[in-house]
């Protein structure tokens, strides 16, 4: 009983102290999360911004927890951090792809390339940025698949974001027969554009012959809209143009082979 009470007791009444912190910490953890997560959603904060910090607060969190637990029971933190620290500099030689993408959400986060909301192409691939995660980005396609990108891949290499700017230009080429009159289909282009409700005036439309090809003239028209009418411009623009040639007579030219039969006597 002596050896029980001078003994065993102390280390029982730590091991419930440490439960007991973990569980009420857990709880706590928990708790201002939530309030965190409800104070960001009513604040202006960079949802890039929120979609980062929050994991990186409940893992550190999750560590001061497990730390205040252990030196409950009585371990050396000092002990216990040498330990940590060993062991992280071989979890980090083990995990260095890891790292290198936290070090990458970390560089997209303070040099903003894109946020989450941006549409992007990188790597590949192009989408809809919904989240920058601690260690990788997620988009979502045009056809509505999941793409997760390691932040490492998209903070080493070329991205184009096409949210940057709320103008945009759309580079079109249009063929014209050889033998359509040349004036007329860049005059007939030209009202297309100046009539096209998501076409801009300014910066102006442009109508420039951009190069003779094997089968006709090709046209080159730039024409701005913005951001968000882009492809209902792009597309709207090409069916008017087709059937304004089809008005005036302006022949769209197709592929041609002529075939000479040499007959032997």
């Amino acid at each position: 009983m002596e050896y029980i009470t001078t003994v065993v007791a102390p280390y029982l009444v730590r091991i419930v102290m440490a439960i007991l912190i973990w569980f009420v910490g857990k709880r706590l953890i928990k708790s201002l999360t939530d309030f965190m997560e409800r104070r960001v959603q009513k604040s202006n904060l960079d949802d890039s911004l929120h979609s980062f910090l929050s994991p990186l607060v409940r893992i550190v969190l999750h560590v001061l927890l497990i730390l205040t637990a252990a030196a409950t029971l009585g371990i050396e933190i000092t002990t216990f951090a040498a330990v940590i620290g060993a062991a992280s500099f071989a979890v980090g030689l083990a995990f260095q792809g890891s790292l290198a993408n936290f070090a990458g959400g970390v560089l997209i986060l303070l040099l903003k390339p894109f946020k989450v909301g941006d549409f992007i192409e990188a790597v590949g691939f192009s989408g809809t940025v919904r989240e920058i995660q601690v260690f990788y980005t997620v988009l979502q396609t045009t056809d509505n698949q999941k793409v997760i990108i390691p932040n490492a891949d998209l903070s080493n290499s070329s991205a184009i974001n096409y949210s940057a700017y709320e103008t945009r230009r759309a580079n079109i080429k249009i063929a014209v027969s050889f033998d359509s009159d040349l004036s007329l289909a860049k005059q007939v282009v030209r009202e297309v554009a100046d009539n096209h409700p998501l076409v801009l005036k300014d910066p102006a439309p442009m109508i420039v012959m951009g190069e003779l090809g094997d089968d006709g003239v090709i046209l080159y028209v730039r024409v701005w809209a913005n951001r968000t009418d882009y492809w209902s411009m792009y597309f709207d623009f090409l069916e008017q143009v087709k059937e304004a040639f089809e008005r005036v007579g302006v022949e769209i030219p197709y592929r041609k082979m002529d075939v000479h039969i040499t007959k032997n006597d």
